[in-house]
């Protein structure tokens, strides 16, 4: 049995993309820039907020300069409106609770910044006691460098052999590869399994009951 399960936060435990291109929009809105589709927000998220930024913004419109003037406006609203829309995946919570109640620890890996990351946990998953929940941090590699998966690792105590790292896009499974430790991809988040499949982690999931069966194993 896994003493140690690393989950990816977007896509992976809680489908946050409503929120994410809510306050996007807002931002490029307020800046006079066009708006996307909210389920486009999908293929643009997972490596950071300015990443996301540059994404959205138009072809000729992709500078640093502009990047910031964006999240300058996401900031504020994303911190207010995070958990408007944002929700669990069906049967995550319960599967927290069985694995707390095994006593295998949980941390969460996001390249979300901390304080979204911390608040959206916070109230969320209220009843989990995470060992670590790391998200963007100032002067620490965003994933797909293994360093945040080092840094849990360092909390914890524990050995690579010891983890099961799981998300839900390539640059997760790219995250855990980097990393050293057995790797899952899951086929309810954001990306597409064509994505996952060519990374070639150890596992690639479709519901929850096939995660059980791993972590247990």
């Amino acid at each position: 049995m896994h003493k140690l399960v690393i989950f990816d936060l977007d896509g992976t435990l809680i489908n946050t993309i409503a929120d994410l291109g809510t306050s996007t929009n807002y931002a490029l809105q307020k800046l006079g820039y066009p708006t996307h589709d909210i389920e486009s927000y999908k293929f643009m998220v997972g490596n950071g907020i300015n990443n996301l930024f540059r994404r959205a913004l138009p072809e000729e419109e992709k500078t640093d300069e502009n990047v910031l003037r964006v999240r300058h406006e996401f900031i504020p609203h994303y911190n207010v409106h995070n958990t408007d829309l944002s929700r669990p995946y069906p049967g995550i919570t319960e599967l927290l609770e069985a694995l707390q109640a095994k006593g295998i620890q949980m941390a969460v890996a996001s390249n979300k910044y901390q304080q979204a990351t911390t608040k959206i946990i916070d109230q969320l998953f209220s009843t989990i006691q995470f060992t670590a929940v790391l998200g963007q941090r100032e002067g620490v590699n965003i994933k797909p460098d293994p360093q945040i998966v080092y840094d849990i690792l360092a909390a914890t105590g524990l050995k690579k052999e010891d983890v099961l790292y799981i998300g839900d896009s390539g640059v997760d499974m790219q995250t855990g590869l980097n990393a050293g430790v057995e790797t899952c991809g899951v086929t309810w988040g954001f990306r597409l399994r064509t994505e996952l499949e060519s990374f070639h982690p150890q596992h690639i999931i479709d519901n929850i009951e096939e995660l059980k069966q791993i972590i247990d194993n």
